[in-house]
């Protein structure tokens, strides 16, 4: 995939939008398609997939996490480059050993309910009581263990309150977090944490207003009425099932730059139906295309000027994921107090459990995904499905080693890796015979009943599923595998199906948080408890289950997460980091513990928004935010689009 350049010099995104908003965009021909700067900017957009929260503080669902991007600041933010700048915080220090960070908030700025009307000032100790609710475990924080290992005695205190055996119940004036005074926000460390900086984009450092978290507790975000606003936009009225505006916040800091008034977005569950009709009739600003219908509108003389594409980013990495754990989840994503299973028995589960951990197994489904294939189902005939695939789960161009210059990818651990295509048939059968033996053995019968499940809000999804299926069954035959595509909910689906298990075979995702490898082990590594157990109910563990069941994959396991342990505790040798954590990824992928996909593709859009305008960051929440963006009386057209991207 093509890198996106990287300015050396620090561009601020204020200047940058103002400037394109006054002087309007140019396509080729020259001619000028902004909106009109006196008429009132409305970007109307449907939407089929509800939500089931607005507290940021404590979701986990990409779509929740732009509700809470575009309505609270953070301390820092990136502009269009993906170049760090100030937002909430004006200037920041930290101390020697970089242990502690000291940020000075700008003043002058306020919190507003669903109305606009303000209500109080932002102050440095709205940091501190989000983080206290973050770290309040009945309120069940998602994102609660990101601040594990990065804020001093985050673990403990959390921990302690939970009740968890090996640690006790300690205040919360221990943990790392203060305000120092009204407009300073101190935050101590655990320990050196090389990327702490990018992690401040992300939802858990995000402020809320305390005296309100305190009245509410976990009513906090039931509506747009139960929150406080600070952001570009404020939530003026949410419906489930019916509307979400979000209005432009005139006391935001840089409201100058903030270029939309009002955003509307429309429930209706056949959005990816009718989305392109509508568009076309300008009855809505932005649709995706399906693949199935991009050939025939670049082709149709009236369309083709409507379409061009989202701006690439390699802030998500697709991958597919066994479930080691067919067991029944409570609420808290654990097996206490439950029975059964997480799947209809119809699907065998304990069968699949005798298969999914012999890695056998495992090796033949991986090398028998034909990626080429199911990625030609998202790029069509207009796009290279290669530039989108990736052999490894941390992506190409995220991370550069600071002292080499090299890209991470390029450690000697994953060499074999990123130089061969995963995908080999005889290599499949091989490992399907072997298979065959091993859990004929083992007292496993055949075909093997595997469970994939889509959620069918989401574009081209089914379509990929079904291409799967397809593959997997004629490679290696419907005497060794039985694949069912099944559809999840599309409210929900996170929980109903991935956290629920309620799946076998899935292709799961993962976005960065922060701006090292290490972002790229979370959804599979945790650290053990204190009797060295592995919680299966752990929401990103991915692998936990396949130690604390006992099963053939525990030992394998057992040393990826050694593995990563021992990478996390460099800290001040980039070059050493970086290569602890490829030879963790490289074993993770290697005993087909996962099968990396790639990234998103890049969608075939109709909209009037330039995404090259908008913020940048290939981690936390920067490319869901909308301010910066203009809206623009016509379509984007693929030159446009081009012109803007040569730009970056």
């Amino acid at each position: 995939m093509k890198k996106l350049s990287r300015r050396e010099f620090l561009r601020g995104s204020a200047a940058s939008a103002a400037g394109l908003a006054l002087s309007g965009f140019f396509g080729p021909l020259g001619t000028t398609v902004m909106a009109e700067e006196d008429s009132e900017s409305v970007y109307r957009v449907l939407y089929s997939g509800e939500l089931t929260t607005l507290n940021y503080l404590i979701t986990a669902s990409t779509a929740e996490f732009a509700i809470g991007a575009n309505v609270v600041d953070t301390l820092i933010e990136y502009d269009s480059f993906g170049e760090l700048q100030p937002s909430l915080a004006t200037e920041w220090v930290h101390d020697e050993e970089a242990n502690t960070w000291t940020f000075t908030i700008r003043e002058g700025q306020s919190w507003i309910d669903s109305t606009g009307a303000v209500v109080a000032d932002v102050t440095a100790q709205d940091f501190v009581d989000a983080m206290k609710y973050v770290l309040t475990p009945e309120y069940g924080s998602a994102t609660a263990q990101n601040l594990f290992g990065v804020i001093a005695n985050a673990e403990e205190y959390y921990n302690g309150l939970a009740g968890e055996e090996g640690y006790e119940e300690i205040d919360f004036s221990e943990v790392g977090v203060a305000a120092t005074d009204t407009y300073t926000l101190t935050y101590t460390l655990a320990k050196e944490v090389p990327y702490f900086l990018s992690m401040l984009t992300y939802i858990c450092f995000m402020p809320a207003y305390g005296p309100q978290l305190e009245e509410l507790g976990a009513s906090f975000g039931t509506s747009a009425e139960n929150m406080y606003y600070n952001g570009a936009f404020y939530l003026s009225s949410y419906e489930p099932q019916v509307e979400l505006v979000m209005t432009k916040n005139p006391n935001n800091w840089d409201a100058d730059n903030v270029l939309i008034d009002e955003i509307q977005k429309t429930y209706n569950a056949e959005a990816d139906t009718i989305g392109a009709e509508m568009a076309k009739r300008g009855e809505i600003d932005y649709t995706t295309l399906s693949a199935d219908i991009v050939d025939s509108w670049l082709a149709d003389e009236e369309t083709s000027s409507m379409v061009s594409m989202e701006r690439p980013s390699i802030d998500y990495c697709y991958f597919y994921c066994f479930n080691f754990n067919m067991y029944a989840l409570n609420e808290d994503y654990t097996t206490e107090g439950m029975e059964g299973y997480s799947v209809d028995e119809a699907y065998e589960p304990e069968n699949w459990m005798l298969a999914v951990n012999n890695e056998n197994f495992r090796q033949s489904i991986r090398h028998a995904i034909n990626r080429l294939s199911t990625y030609s189902v998202d790029t069509g005939s207009y796009a290279d499905p290669t530039t989108y695939m990736q052999n490894t789960i941390t992506p190409v161009g995220f991370a550069t080693n600071s002292d080499t210059g090299a890209d991470y990818t390029d450690e000697d651990a994953l060499a074999d890796i990123m130089a061969t295509d995963s995908y080999d048939s005889e290599l499949a059968l091989s490992y399907k015979e072997a298979a065959m033996e091993e859990l004929t053995a083992a007292g496993a019968t055949f075909p093997v009943k595997i469970l994939v499940k889509y959620n069918p809000s989401t574009t081209n999804w089914e379509d990929r599923s079904i291409v799967l299926e397809q593959q997997l069954e004629a490679i290696l035959g419907t005497d060794y595998v039985d694949i069912t595509v099944e559809a999840g909910p599309s409210d929900g689906f996170l929980s109903a199906v991935r956290r629920a298990g309620n799946y076998q075979l899935m292709l799961c995702n993962w976005g960065a948080d922060y701006a090292d490898p290490e972002t790229w082990t979370d959804p599979f590594y945790q650290s053990a408890n204190s009797d060295g157990s592995y919680d299966p109910g752990m929401k990103y563990a991915y692998l936990a289950t396949a130690i604390t069941d006992g099963t053939e994959s525990a030992e394998t396991v057992a040393e990826y997460f050694a593995m990563v342990e021992a990478a996390k505790e460099i800290t001040s040798d980039t070059a050493a980091r970086y290569t602890a954590f490829a030879e963790a990824e490289a074993y993770l992928i290697d005993h087909a513990l996962v099968v990396p996909y790639g990234l998103e593709v890049s969608s075939f859009v109709v909209s009037k928004l330039n995404p090259w305008e908008g913020q940048y960051a290939a981690f936390g929440v920067s490319n869901q935010r909308y301010k910066g963006q203009q809206l623009y009386d016509d379509f984007i057209s693929m030159e446009q689009y081009e012109a803007s991207a040569a730009e970056h």
